[in-house]
């Protein structure tokens, strides 16, 4: 009964401010189909000096990468000399020329898709912020409890009569508007992981705590992430860095501490990207 009651609760909050202020702290031969069997010799020939290095100190490295015009086409590259082909020197002035076959962009099997916004045009092409092309991960725990009194017993809502859920809101540093904790996922990092993650950084400070703090916070965020769990929300946020080709992508999970004993023994302290920290009333 608590959960269904749970459930219908969160349904009614509106997520759309937090999830908006989420933090969010090769090529070969196969695909020229047309040319394939016509270049595949000299595109494969061996050559000692291709991979000498990404110093472009010899003359002949990464030279047929570098001749013009495109196979199949009249696209002229941008000149690239010997002593600026590796990454490593700098060059502000570097700007290639952009070209992909229209054989590719009919979208064939064997080729990539666009990597296009799925909720539409931004107005901003290229990554902006984000570190990833296409959709760029973060999580958000929802942590929830019921109001009580000093006696423990839980509250009434003077109007609907219903006991008052609770959950924890965080004040972000650079927007100033009050936001669900979270963050991004790593690299290789489960959801579940980085849901834990993000709660004990920003709204228990466990980045600042000693060992032994982070240990007794670790005991205690492990057995409330640990029990059944509902996911509130999956999918597209409506992010001010999102792009034409990248954008963010969040996992909204609560976590209800039904008793309210693994809570009541956590003391909530922002840190990391949080400047506040606080309990907020679900009041509708």
């Amino acid at each position: 009964m608590a959960r269904r009651l749970l459930g219908k609760a969160l349904a009614a909050v509106s997520l759309s401010l937090a999830l908006a202020s989420v933090t969010i702290r090769s090529s070969g031969c196969r695909g020229i189909p047309a040319f394939r069997n016509s270049f595949s010799s000299s595109w494969f020939h061996l050559n000692t000096n291709v991979m000498s290095g990404s110093n472009g100190s010899k003359e002949n490295s990464h030279n047929k990468a570098r001749t013009s015009p495109y196979p199949g086409s009249k696209v002229e590259r941008s000149q690239v000399p010997n002593e600026k082909v590796g990454w490593l020197v700098e060059w502000q002035d570097y700007n290639p020329v952009e070209y992909t076959a229209v054989s590719v962009l009919a979208g064939p099997r064997w080729a990539d898709p666009q990597i296009r916004n799925p909720a539409g045009r931004t107005g901003l092409v290229g990554r902006g912020l984000l570190g990833r092309w296409g959709p760029n991960h973060a999580a958000d725990p929802i942590i929830t409890r019921w109001k009580r009194d000093s006696s423990g017993n839980k509250i009434m809502h003077p109007v609907s009569g219903k006991h008052i859920l609770q959950f924890v809101a965080i004040k972000r540093k650079d927007c100033g508007e009050w936001a669900i904790p979270g963050g991004m996922v790593d690299p290789g990092e489960k959801i579940s992981a980085t849901l834990k993650r993000e709660f004990g950084e920003e709204a228990l400070n466990s980045l600042e705590k000693t060992s032994a703090e982070k240990r007794e916070i670790e005991e205690k965020l492990h057995k409330l992430f640990s029990q059944d769990h509902l996911v509130i929300y999956k999918g597209y946020v409506d992010d001010p860095r999102n792009t034409d080709n990248a954008w963010m992508e969040t996992e909204a999970v609560n976590y209800h501490d039904e008793t309210g004993e693994i809570m009541d023994n956590l003391m909530l302290e922002a840190g990391d990207d949080a400047g506040k920290v606080k309990w907020v009333d679900i009041n509708d």
